[in-house]
């Protein structure tokens, strides 16, 4: 398998960790949970293979990768926040919150894990 393969699988892996982990804690529960980790499945991915694209072609640019995972990560905030609320029942937190939640506890994780060097 490749490297990319693996580095996506590992980033999808510990995105549904996170993200689970924060929606159950919030109380989300049921079929919603597994909506969630679907519309993950279907971000996740797209989102990182943009980011590794832009990398690959802009990484010597400064800031213009950094612009770009910007852009992927408010437009999956945005777009997850569309099927939450088209799918979910859970409506304890407004889905757009629920998402800017859930994102946010998955990037940070990420870039702890970037500062600390642990390779998968």
């Amino acid at each position: 398998m490749s490297s990319l393969v693996c580095a996506l699988l590992s980033a999808l892996a510990l995105t549904l960790a996170a993200e689970l982990s924060v929606a159950a804690i919030l109380g989300v529960r049921g079929w919603d949970l597994v909506i969630i980790g679907l519309v993950n499945c279907l971000t996740n991915p797209l989102v990182n293979y943009a980011y590794w694209w832009a990398w690959a072609l802009w990484g010597g640019v400064g800031v213009v990768p950094y612009l770009v995972l910007a852009a992927l990560e408010i437009s999956v905030l945005f777009g997850e926040a569309v099927m939450f609320k088209k799918l979910l029942l859970y409506r304890k937190i407004k889905p757009l919150l629920l998402s800017l939640i859930l994102n946010a506890s998955s990037f940070v994780l990420g870039i702890i894990i970037a500062l600390l060097g642990v390779k998968f």
